[in-house]
């Protein structure tokens, strides 16, 4: 089995206790979002490069929490970061992560599983 959702390709988990939910594609993360943090905050993959130019670009992008520092950012939801760029970030970790996929998981979410 391949461990791709039979529902498309995404879903959420609860790995880390139930304050924390985590969004995966294919049994791989691709975002996690602590949810009861009097600020929302949501850690996705990035390429380090564009990593680096949001750091330094917005205070509300930190290095990823708990994560490798290279590949991904904690973003602090406090209105300061442009909204259609927030959907920019999660779609780009989104596809990061389908990216890494072994092709035959590709081809299932291609496929629409």
């Amino acid at each position: 089995m391949s461990g791709c959702c039979p529902r498309g390709g995404g879903w959420k988990d609860f790995p880390f206790g139930n304050s924390v939910a985590v969004f995966k594609v294919c049994a791989k993360m691709f975002a996690m979002v602590a949810w009861r943090e009097s600020l929302l905050r949501v850690t996705l993959k990035c390429h380090p490069h564009d990593a680096d130019f949001f750091r330094t670009t917005f205070d509300a992008v930190q290095p990823g929490y708990a994560m490798h520092k290279d590949h991904w950012n904690t973003v602090t939801l406090d209105g300061s970061l442009p909204e259609g760029l927030l959907l920019e970030m999660i779609e780009s970790s989104y596809a990061l992560v389908v990216r890494g996929l072994r092709r035959a998981d590709r081809e299932m979410l291609e496929s629409g599983c």
